[in-house]
């Protein structure tokens, strides 16, 4: 799973396209079963290889074949509770199968020297495990021999327990071996030659150094983890130009780069956090990416990362609201999706005051179809209690995240990944009130209602529209639910109504937009929904896969074009009905 798979890409026939690797058309960055038949699935997720690991195992033995199966999982990815789920199942079926646990941090424990390793010899010798069955056998027929047999291995376990780390596995009904030294090839190879012999579920245990061979990784692992192009004799990154769009803006922002929305929540957060000691933050071993490690740093004992445990992530954040804190669960979309039952279950039924900062909405770029998160508007806006509001730009952000942690109810805020992706800044904005939106631009022909990333290419392509004679009013939806309902009643006036919005068109935010209008009798307008197709999209660089599904200035613009000259509209209506209340 994971970058793990880049080695196994190299010597399974993908060499000569590695230079390709996370760009648009070429490799993928992860194992990808449409890439090669080598890769058995599509992953981009920790900790579910062993329940897949062991669906193969039990298949091979329904049909009678003989092969071996083998999982390799990293030492972050055994803390999922999927993965300890599957390892429970394993000890329980006993089927014949290699776990390979990978543990680049010494999370569990370094090797112990000689004696392991001789250990580690005799206990996967075949010789010795032909003698150990034999005498097993013996024993058996001896009086009271079963006994005999368990307490054998008892103090086989307990000899184990004060030499090696591998008393928990044994527990968990696997045959420990290890820990060993990953990088050592010929250890390394013998001792699975000889474990391929042994029958019922093993785990090896194989220590190894994140970035071994090239010291800026080795000193910095957490960087070199996923890392940008970096020039390879220092180690440094290089800096990343911005991308020109055709829409005419520059990414993130104009021809000065702005903050991300990343980094626009970082600094928030920190600066709440010196306003407020019940605020405490929570991610799910993502500090980095998710922008809380400056929050850990200025409050270490305010900051909690519970590893690649979301399910977990949610609930805390749930028993700390309960308690009286105040909780930020910071995390990707695509791994909020793990945890839809905690969010359900633990925060809306109990209306519990905790926020979900939700990074990576939208598409991601380069990590592909298995990061995307495009599902969590559709999934989010069905729960009960639970508000959805999303930020057209960095600066608005801030200003939700403050609104977020005044509100006594859960709250979930969705944001893209970098910064805006084309146009300029439009400066502080305007009052987060619930439930309303703001009208950034008026025009009496359609009425534009963007939501998030999507307002600054509204923005453009209204621009454009206007050259060709077409006056379009341009909505900041900001929330999803609840909707701003108001609203959509008087755009509906202009006669077409077009939604915009960096997620899955079914149940997403246009179809929040569509039940609105069926509720108030005007299902009649014509209502035109833009955003991503009911597909997998591909991994590339971000502004490529709007470009692609069409999200992008130029292709919203040609779009809405062809949909207005081919879509008749009521009569058209002066616009003095836009009130204050909704500006």
């Amino acid at each position: 799973m994971g970058y793990q798979a880049f080695a196994h890409k190299l010597i399974t026939g993908r060499r000569e396209r590695f230079h390709t690797l996370k760009q648009f058309g070429g490799l993928t960055g992860f194992n990808n079963k449409d890439e090669s038949p080598y890769d058995l699935f599509t992953t981009g997720h920790g900790g579910t290889v062993l329940s897949t690991a062991l669906g193969l195992a039990m298949a091979r033995d329904q049909v009678r074949s003989s092969r071996q199966v083998v999982a390799v999982i990293g030492d972050a990815s055994l803390g999922e509770g999927m993965a300890l789920e599957a390892m429970n199942h394993i000890g329980h079926l006993q089927r014949n199968l290699l776990v390979i646990l990978n543990d680049n941090k010494m999370s569990i424990a370094p090797p112990v020297g000689g004696l392991s390793r001789y250990l580690n010899r005799i206990i996967t010798n075949p010789t010795y495990n032909r003698l150990r069955a034999d005498l097993e056998q013996l024993v058996r027929k001896l009086p009271h021999g079963s006994s005999l047999v368990r307490l054998g291995r008892k103090v086989e376990e307990s000899i184990k327990g004060f030499l090696v780390p591998g008393l928990v596995f044994e527990e968990f009904g696997f045959r420990y071996v290890g820990p060993i030294d990953g990088h050592n090839l010929r250890e390394l190879i013998e001792t699975l030659q000889n474990v391929k012999r042994l029958k019922g579920p093993i785990l090896l245990h194989v220590v190894t150094t994140k970035g071994k061979g090239y010291r800026p990784a080795e000193e910095d692992p957490e960087r070199f983890h996923k890392t940008e192009a970096f020039d390879s004799a220092s180690g440094q990154a290089k800096a990343a130009s911005p991308v020109p769009t055709r829409g005419g803006g520059r990414l993130r922002g104009g021809s000065a780069p702005s903050v991300s929305f990343t980094g626009a929540f970082s600094e928030e957060l920190v600066r709440l956090g010196e306003t407020s000691r019940r605020i405490v933050a929570i991610t799910a071993a993502m500090p980095e990416g998710t922008g809380v490690t400056e929050f850990a740093r200025r409050f270490p004992g305010r900051c909690i990362d519970v590893g690649m445990a979301e399910q977990h992530a949610v609930g805390l954040a749930a028993g700390l609201a309960r308690g009286g804190a105040r909780p930020v669960v910071a995390i990707y979309s695509t791994f909020l999706q793990r945890a839809y039952d905690q969010i359900m279950h633990d925060m809306c039924l109990q209306e519990l005051p905790v926020v979900l900062a939700i990074d990576r909405g939208g598409l991601v770029g380069e990590d592909g179809p298995t990061h995307h998160g495009v599902f969590d508007i559709a999934y989010l806006r069905t729960l009960p209690h639970l508000v959805v509001l999303s930020p057209k730009d960095p600066d608005e952000l801030r200003a939700m995240l403050r609104w977020a942690l005044e509100q006594d109810r859960p709250v979930a805020l969705r944001y893209a990944r970098g910064g805006i992706v084309c146009g300029e800044p439009l400066g502080k904005p305007g009052k987060i009130v619930s439930a309303r939106a703001e009208v950034l631009r008026h025009g009496r022909d359609v009425a534009l209602v963007a939501l998030g990333s999507m307002v600054y290419p509204a923005l453009k392509a209204a621009e454009s529209l206007a050259r060709e004679g077409i006056e379009a009013l341009v909505v900041n939806a900001r929330f999803v639910k609840p909707l701003d309902e108001a609203m959509v009643r008087q755009v509906a006036r202009l006669g077409r109504i077009v939604t915009l919005e960096e997620g899955q068109i079914a149940g997403g935010f246009g179809s929040a937009v569509s039940e609105a209008l069926d509720a108030a009798g005007l299902s009649t307008v014509p209502h035109l929904r833009i955003g991503l197709p009911d597909a997998f999209v591909q991994h590339g660089k971000r502004h490529e896969l709007l470009t692609l599904c069409r999200l992008d200035p130029e292709s919203l613009t040609a779009r809405i074009l062809a949909w207005f000259h081919t879509t008749p509209a009521g009569k058209p209506e002066s616009l003095s009905f836009l009130t204050e209340s909704s500006q």
